[in-house]
């Protein structure tokens, strides 16, 4: 494997000086060294993935040196537009070297790798993307054993072409290295049992669209507990940031139904102009669970740590915003936002972490899909 220390190293003696990006599982042990051993204003955590290829482009422009862009393989949908209408050579040609975590990986027999659904198809696409992009990639494994070598090839190549080369990152291929937490928290609320709370204020004909990671992992967990199914909910497993936009979508669609959105901090910034949409819903309750961390890949920190979303959505025009952080503050803001009739947002503070055994959603999305539609049209 691949000591995250020693690559962290060989990119300030290759003379890479700044790094941003979005974290990813994959890339959690080497996203955490960055994190504990850059000084903050040389290491970004984006809201999303293309907005660090801004971030990227601008230092060239200021420093005329390439950043290194971090990434899990289904944010290259996010990179395509600025990659393609900016950093390309026939462009501005802006040089950048992406670290890219492989989920759903093509083997070198062509099997694939087995991953969650919403990797699949980007498991498969991800090399063929790079290739229609024109970006050159080198795939690295727990084997490999010339990283300074690689990267110092990807930095050259990236200088002399004018234009982005990436770090393909196959499974396990950088050792643990384990982040130190922050020593206080706001709160002591677990995610879970904010999520508790909330489906037990709910009525039985309210449905939830919960987002990416381990908000919707405790949800499914939650409904296999009480036995209570799960066709109800649309577990948007992947697609980080738009379950806000989705929920908005039946909220428009059925303005006799009451629309309860389950959302992250990390997701929230990740798009966070879509606010301003769901703020005209009179009948969605947008709620956001901020830990101030991605929890689900590694914990690395949010913005959501210091913003206070409660005057965001103020601004963005939800009608009734509030804060919650207990379970009796939970069920006191669900229980009046839902008789209100106008659009509302409730913030819940709460802390880091999940069980350490936390399963995953064991039901395919197409058949979650059909009961879920079923569940919405009952009474249309």
């Amino acid at each position: 494997m691949i000591d995250p220390f020693e690559f962290i190293t060989s990119l300030e003696k290759l003379d890479i000086r700044f790094v941003t990006g979005v974290p990813d599982s994959m890339l959690k042990d080497v996203c955490a060294c960055i994190t504990s051993h850059f000084p903050p204003e040389r290491h970004i955590i984006a809201t999303n993935e293309g907005s660090a290829v801004g971030l990227a482009i601008g230092y060239y422009l200021a420093t005329g040196r390439p950043a290194l862009v971090y990434m899990q393989n289904a944010g290259l949908g996010n990179v395509v537009n600025p990659v393609t209408s900016l950093a390309d050579p026939q462009v501005y040609g802006a040089p950048m070297v992406f670290m890219i975590g492989w989920r759903g990986e093509i083997l070198a027999d062509g099997k694939q790798l087995y991953d969650e659904p919403q990797h699949v198809k980007q498991g498969r696409i991800t090399i063929p993307q790079l290739e229609i992009l024109d970006i050159p990639y080198r795939i690295v494994e727990s084997s490999t054993t010339t990283i300074d070598a690689i990267l110092s090839e990807l930095i050259e190549l990236a200088m002399s072409r004018s234009g982005p080369t990436a770090l393909v990152v196959r499974k396990q291929t950088f050792a643990p290295f384990k982040l130190t937490k922050p020593g206080h928290e706001e709160s002591q609320l677990t995610r879970k049992a904010a999520i508790a709370a909330v489906i037990a204020a709910l009525p039985d004909d309210v449905p939830i669209v919960s987002t990416t990671g381990m908000a919707s992992r405790e949800l499914f967990d939650l409904r296999k507990t009480f036995g209570s199914g799960h066709h109800r909910d649309f577990l948007t497993v992947g697609g980080m940031g738009h379950a806000g936009q989705i929920a908005a979508g039946i909220a428009m669609a059925r303005p006799d139904r009451q629309v309860v959105c389950l959302d992250g901090d990390g997701a929230v910034l990740m798009h966070m102009g879509g606010l301003a949409i769901s703020a005209d819903c009179s009948n969605l309750l947008h709620i956001v669970i901020n830990n101030g961390a991605h929890d689900s890949v590694g914990g690395q920190p949010t913005k959501g740590a210091v913003l206070d979303f409660t005057k965001i959505a103020t601004a963005c025009g939800y009608a009734h915003v509030s804060r919650a952080v207990t379970t009796d503050e939970i069920a006191a803001n669900v229980q009046s936002m839902l008789g209100s009739g106008l659009s509302s947002f409730l913030e819940i503070k709460c802390k880091r972490g999940a069980r350490a055994d936390l399963g995953r959603p064991d039901r395919a999305p197409a058949q979650s899909k059909i009961d879920f539609m079923r569940f919405l049209q009952e009474d249309s």
